[in-house]
């Protein structure tokens, strides 16, 4: 309270340095709050999706006898379908929450508060890689009933799995800035994000593809996350880890980068 003029001065909100912490964890609960009060649809949907495709190829076609170079093909295919549910369920958190705030005119929700651009980054980022890291877990586990998915090395598979969750946090956030609808955000999911992914290694081996396909899956960032995550669990890898791991740690820094410049800039987020 002021001594001269008998008001009450509300408090600043409590920084830490430059960070606004409470402002930061608020939207960061409040994005993971989202997905999980509909967990049974945000979290056990893609699980059970990823079962089924596990019983088709395994039971239905038969491949559970089957060997990619000296690996059984569940033990193989597991990874793959890990990180698939990975990078839809995080992709599809950020941008859903964007586009819903944009369609509803309740951007000013975050935009207004005293959140830095670094800071709207974080929290959005932060709250799909969450569901992306608990999605994994959780396909794991159900896969388990098919396949090894017991890593051989525990940090290799930690790293792509989060490299993948934080790159495509970061795609989900940008375009949910650039949709103007869902049905432009449909088109992203549809055209861009299932192609990568499925044409990306989840399901075989990318010796096997005659040129100019083989060429073409080693340009698909995608297939590099994946192959990562596929040799933290079992050893093997189509492509050099190193390169998979640098090309997935660069894009995933730029997208944060671009995400934050997006913010900085109010990108399509104000009238």
């Amino acid at each position: 309270m002021s001594e001269q003029s008998g008001t009450i001065t509300p408090p600043a909100p409590r920084r830490y340095g430059a960070l606004n912490l409470i402002g930061l964890k608020t939207l960061y609960e409040r994005e993971v709050r989202r997905f999980w009060k509909v967990a049974v649809q945000t979290i056990f949907g893609p699980v059970v999706s990823s079962w089924l495709l596990m019983v088709v190829f395994v039971m239905a076609f038969g491949a559970g006898h089957r060997v990619v170079d000296g690996i059984p093909f569940p033990d193989f295919l597991a990874p793959g379908l890990i990180m698939l549910t990975v990078i839809q369920n995080a992709f599809a958190n950020s941008s859903s929450s964007i586009i819903v705030a944009k369609v509803q005119g309740t951007t000013t929700d975050f935009l207004m508060p005293p959140l830095s651009p670094a800071e709207l980054t974080a929290a959005f980022v932060a709250g799909a890689t969450t569901r992306g890291l608990l999605v994994a877990v959780a396909t794991a586990l159900s896969v388990a009933l098919f396949a090894d998915v017991t890593p051989i090395n525990w940090a290799v598979a930690f790293f792509f799995i989060l490299v993948a969750s934080v790159l495509f946090s970061a795609l989900g956030v940008l375009s949910g800035m650039w949709a103007d609808k869902f049905d432009n955000l449909a088109f992203v999911t549809s055209f861009v994000i299932t192609p990568l992914t499925f044409l990306s290694g989840t399901f075989y081996s990318i010796k096997v593809l005659p040129e100019p396909f083989h060429t073409l899956s080693l340009i698909n960032p995608v297939f590099h996350l994946i192959d990562g995550v596929r040799f933290g669990f079992t050893g093997h890898a189509d492509a050099s880890v190193a390169v998979s791991a640098l090309i997935g740690l660069v894009l995933a820094l730029g997208a944060v980068v671009a995400v934050w410049m997006a913010f900085r800039s109010g990108w399509r987020m104000k009238a």
